[in-house]
């Protein structure tokens, strides 16, 4: 599941692939954007905020956001194309191509302008202008809100998902569902997240224990019935949305939460 470590690490991906870069090719396979040909425009730069991505390119900026399945691929020009129908847009510079596949969102932007699509969003935890006191106020304006709840509003802190949003609660000890007040210390947990995804920001595979050994990455996150790492207890899981909605699934320690 993408969230904000894996926006950034793709960002540098592509900034790595791209930047400076004469484009020779540009496919856009989205109706509304489907006459739009930013071909002989140099990338210029790449950058991430939250879990959006914008790639600029001269007077434009190619704004996406990966939602659940979404993916940006680099390979080189006439290799094979998995499943091409799912390709939304397809950049070409000389030997390197850059694909973006199953994008939840994908659109062309004013480049002078492309911020304001994400105006909306609370404080980066991986962006240079981080700022966990306005993160933590952000937090606690609705006291009597779910903890999770509050966490995976962009708006309240850009980048969590809902894996960090399972093992935040888990670390300081709260049930998903407990409402913000009871969360002792707003600006420790702000900045513990920050800290979660910072340490994860290059890896492919996160970790929230601090074990990268295989199976060992996580407290609680997708471990339904399995003991927890604690205390022995079974993980419990719930679907507060329904079970068609995966992303909002949650998972907690029944005697480690409260």
């Amino acid at each position: 599941m993408p969230e904000g470590d894996t926006v950034f690490r793709t960002a540098a991906h592509l900034r790595q692939a791209l930047t400076g870069k004469l484009l020779t090719r540009c496919d856009v396979r989205v109706p509304r954007y489907a006459t739009v040909d930013l071909t002989g425009q140099t990338v210029d730069e790449v950058i991430s905020r939250g879990k959006h991505l914008f790639i600029r390119v001269g007077p434009a900026s190619i704004h996406s956001h990966l939602k659940m399945d979404g993916s940006w691929r680099v390979t080189r020009r006439g290799a094979p194309q998995r499943r091409p129908h799912t390709i939304r847009i397809l950049l070409e510079a000389g030997d390197v191509v850059a694909l973006g596949i199953d994008l939840g969102v994908l659109e062309i932007l004013e480049r002078d302008r492309d911020q304001e699509s994400v105006a909306h969003l609370g404080p980066d935890l991986l962006g240079p202008d981080w700022d966990p006191a306005a993160a933590a106020a952000n937090l606690v304006a609705r006291p009597d809100r779910p903890i999770a709840e509050a966490l995976l509003d962009q708006r309240v802190l850009a980048g969590i998902g809902n894996v960090y949003c399972n093992e935040l609660c888990f670390i300081f000890g709260r049930l998903p569902n407990s409402p913000v007040a009871t969360v002792n210390d707003p600006v420790r947990l702000v900045g513990r997240a920050r800290e979660m995804r910072w340490a994860n920001r290059i890896r492919r595979q996160r970790t929230t224990t601090g074990n990268t050994r295989p199976g060992h990455e996580l407290w609680v996150y997708d471990r339904a019935g399995q003991a927890c790492r604690r205390c022995g207890t079974p993980i419990s899981q719930s679907w507060p949305d329904g079970r068609d909605a995966v992303e909002r699934v949650r998972y907690w320690c029944p005697a480690c939460q409260r």
